[in-house]
């Protein structure tokens, strides 16, 4: 096995919820962990934003994405869109009145 491909097996892939898709062919991504605190021991929720790279702009605001580690694609996206999870009630409303009017 080459190390590209293990490269690849390597790739940190994770899940998180659209927060913007005004950017053309990109999106931001929040991705929501548990952490547990130091001191106090009670599991606290921390959130970590990624761009993420969406060649067909497929995504919409409040989808349930999956996104994969690529190469740098630009100074802040490392990332690409692999498949849209859910659709949110608030795209498929959206997309429902682009297609009346």
């Amino acid at each position: 096995m080459t190390d590209e491909a293990k490269n690849r097996k390597n790739r940190r892939t994770v899940i998180g919820v659209v927060t913007s898709d005004k950017m053309d062919k990109s999106i931001t991504v929040q991705v929501d962990r548990m952490v547990q605190h130091p001191r106090f021991k009670k599991y606290v929720r921390r959130s970590t934003r990624f761009h993420a790279h969406d060649e067909k702009n497929e995504a919409g605001l409040g989808d349930r994405v999956s996104i994969v580690e690529c190469r740098p694609l630009s100074k802040t996206k490392s990332y690409r869109l692999v498949e849209v999870l859910g659709r949110s009630r608030l795209h498929a409303a959206t997309s429902g009145d682009a297609k009346k009017g």
